[in-house]
């Protein structure tokens, strides 16, 4: 059996001719002067088989770790990162500096478009503070609605009238202007009918 017939069935990878062949030379030496033709093709049909069999090993134990390490980075992916505070904080500061950036070069990129006049309107409408930015600047502002109350003027309590109270005054009220409108009650006629 020549190594072009054990080719054939399949590749001896590096290292492993030399394994086999060395094998075959010491049961050659072994052998001298007996019928060794059976004996070495028995020798060499154990030796390729057990080539065979640590390949297989080899390559179960390659697939095995393969597998362990795509297992473990898998279990680190989906474990990910704690989240603290910090963490998320610095987070928040760097997404919201890139929305804020990508916001305004869309923006930029908005004015850009615009003709020469409506450029300049924008430029104006957006130098105009917020309603926001007037009261929180003006304290006359925050206090104007003082000057509405009347002087001399009292303030209804409410406490001093019932629900019940409240609740007939509104049904007479109601009425009349139903009245009103049906053309039973003219303008000048009270309710003491």
């Amino acid at each position: 059996m020549s190594l072009q017939e054990i080719e054939g069935e399949g590749e001896l990878r590096e290292g492993e001719e030399d394994v086999v062949l060395d094998n075959l030379r010491e049961i050659a030496e072994e052998s001298i002067g007996m019928a060794m033709t059976f004996t070495i093709a028995s020798a060499a049909k154990e030796a390729l088989a057990l080539l065979i069999v640590e390949r297989a090993r080899k390559e179960k134990e390659e697939d095995d770790r393969r597998t362990r390490e795509y297992e473990e980075a898998e279990a680190a992916r989906t474990r990910g990162t704690p989240l603290t505070r910090d963490l998320f904080d610095k987070w928040r500061k760097s997404f919201t500096a890139e929305i804020r950036a990508k916001r305004e070069k869309e923006e930029q990129d908005r004015v850009k478009a615009l003709n020469p006049k409506e450029r300049e309107e924008w430029r104006k409408r957006k130098e105009r503070p917020t309603g926001r930015q007037l009261f929180e600047s003006s304290s006359a502002l925050a206090t104007s609605d003082e000057g509405l109350y009347e002087e001399g003027v009292e303030e209804v309590d409410m406490r001093k009238y019932t629900r019940e109270q409240r609740e007939e005054e509104r049904r007479k009220e109601e009425e009349e202007e139903e009245r009103r409108r049906r053309g039973l009650v003219n303008d000048g006629d009270s309710d003491n009918e």
